[in-house]
């Protein structure tokens, strides 16, 4: 098979490796990491951090969006994972030149969250929707459920009758996420007496950690975020993915946040929903009670995280954990390879 992907984000990227690890004789092009070999561009180009980030990356972007529709040509089948804003222009780009083209859009754009006329242009421009949330059929009339990602690469669950004695930070991957959240982080795990670990990207090995987070000598360093939490009583996550992931496996969290207060205003004007957590989003949907606790921006202080983890009912958090397996049912892997 001869594919041409685009996958901006660090999640789309963890997210398209088991595919390609399961499709023998499969040849990639396009965006992707580099641990995949040579691409067209490197995902890390196209990483932004806020709203006024984005504007140095649209030449990249218009570039790039030229190159993929020339690769489009010799391949059969376009793979877009998530990141609407690059991938929908880049879909009616390739669809405009090859109208037979089969694109299969994963990880569709949220429009349950914000720009609801990305509907039209995702039918339009897309010949597969494969969708990972159950509650997507509400909002996309083409969309096919393929099961979550995660429930494929999860394979780790939390023991609650075992006390780990250990407690987990992840400030996030963006660097103005962890600068935001690592001194709050800090001070509050001083006045917690159990062992402390600082889940890191897997993407930041090389890099000096000093230089991101400051001072973590308090800290045990792990880039296993799966089997760190599944080995830990609490853990206190950024927004994304990664509260899903500690959702799934059973381990009790609170979800902090903190943006750049234009992007927080910006945001908060045109996101209409409840919660901003995706298990939180899932259960909301499911019509059912909230997870977790979400603490953003002024909320975010040492003495709310404190408060809400020394106060967490696990037997209720285990509960609820297992319904949200219930709700997403099985995996995407076998799906979404059997679609492309």
């Amino acid at each position: 098979m001869n594919l041409l992907v685009s996958a901006l984000e660090p999640s789309a990227n963890a997210h398209l490796e088991p595919i390609i690890k399961k499709i023998k004789d499969i040849e990639i092009s396009g965006i992707y990491d580099e641990r995949f070999g040579v691409a067209l561009y490197k995902s890390s180009e196209f990483s932004v951090m806020g709203i006024l980030d984005v504007i140095p990356k649209i030449l990249k972007a218009k570039e790039a969006i030229k190159e993929m529709v020339f690769l489009a040509k010799e391949v059969d089948t376009v793979l877009l994972i998530d990141s609407p804003a690059f991938n929908i222009p880049l879909a009616k780009a390739i669809k405009k030149e090859y109208p037979d083209k089969k694109i299969v859009y994963y990880i569709l754009p949220k429009v349950w969250a914000w720009k609801k006329n990305r509907v039209k242009k995702v039918e339009a421009y897309c010949d597969v929707l494969a969708s990972i949330f159950p509650f997507e059929d509400k909002f996309y009339s083409k969309s096919v459920y393929v099961g979550n990602p995660l429930l494929d690469e999860i394979t780790l669950a939390k023991d609650s009758k075992i006390n780990y004695d250990r407690v987990s930070f992840m400030p996030g991957s963006r660097k103005g996420e962890i600068k935001k959240l690592m001194p709050i982080f800090k001070e509050l795990s001083k006045k917690i007496d159990k062992k402390k670990s600082l889940i890191v990207p897997k993407f930041f090995k090389d890099k000096d950690l000093s230089k991101l987070y400051g001072d973590i000598s308090d800290f045990e360093i792990s880039y296993e975020v799966q089997e760190t939490l599944s080995k830990s009583d609490f853990a206190f996550i950024c927004s994304g993915t990664a509260t899903l992931e500690a959702a799934i496996i059973g381990t009790p969290f609170v979800l902090a946040y903190k943006a750049k207060a234009l992007d927080y205003f910006i945001g908060s004007r045109f996101v209409k929903l409840s919660h901003v957590g995706l298990a939180n989003i899932i259960m909301d949907f499911e019509q059912k009670d909230k997870m977790h606790l979400e603490f953003l921006q002024d909320e975010v202080t040492v003495e709310n995280l404190l408060d809400a983890y020394e106060n967490f009912d696990d037997d209720s958090f285990k509960g609820k954990a297992k319904e949200l397996r219930d709700i997403l049912k099985y995996g995407s892997l076998e799906r979404i390879i059997s679609i492309l």
